[in-house]
């Protein structure tokens, strides 16, 4: 009877182990094909550059309307720029504003501090500093907080015009 038992857990452990080996077989394929469909949208989406005064706007899309930019978005572009040398630093080298579908990210370099700055609103909020050797004085901790600040005023206007560009998406839809 000893053996009977055995040789059944041996045969149940054979077919848990093939079960086992199908299910790790499927959930390969799904990622894969998950992978696949993550770069077919890749490969299909569209960016337009746009030069705004002294700086660069890249909006990302999949159709003309998602890469189209608004006189409105042009303006609030300028006004954050102003606002960035008014209240954070004048000497700064922008690089471009990104517009995502879900996000809006923007850099650029505190010359004087030789420290670069990122913005992110939407996916991943928040201020991102790259820097090395950066000098821990008054002015420099001055900086900080002024860059953390002016964060505030960055994401309300940039949190807006997402929305904004969500309910246009949405009303176009609607219309089609």
């Amino acid at each position: 009877m000893k053996r009977n038992t055995i040789k059944n857990q041996t045969q149940y452990c054979n077919e848990q182990y093939d079960e086992m080996k199908s299910l790790l077989s499927k959930a390969k394929n799904m990622m894969m094909e998950q992978v696949e469909d993550l770069e077919m949208q890749r490969e299909e989406e569209k960016t337009k550059e746009y030069e705004v005064s002294s700086g660069k706007i890249i909006v990302h899309g999949y159709t003309t309307n998602d890469i189209t930019l608004t006189d409105e978005e042009k303006n609030t572009y300028q006004e954050t720029m102003d606002d960035f040398v008014e209240q954070v630093s004048d000497l700064v080298d922008y690089k471009s504003l990104n517009i995502y579908e879900n996000n809006v990210e923007w850099s650029g370099v505190l010359v004087k501090f030789d420290t670069e700055f990122f913005y992110s609103v939407g996916e991943r909020n928040g201020v991102y500093l790259s820097g090395s050797m950066i000098k821990i004085d008054t002015e420099a901790l001055e900086m900080l907080t002024s860059l953390k600040d002016y964060y505030q005023t960055f994401s309300v206007k940039w949190a807006k015009v997402l929305a904004d560009r969500k309910s246009t998406h949405k009303i176009e839809q609607e219309n089609e």
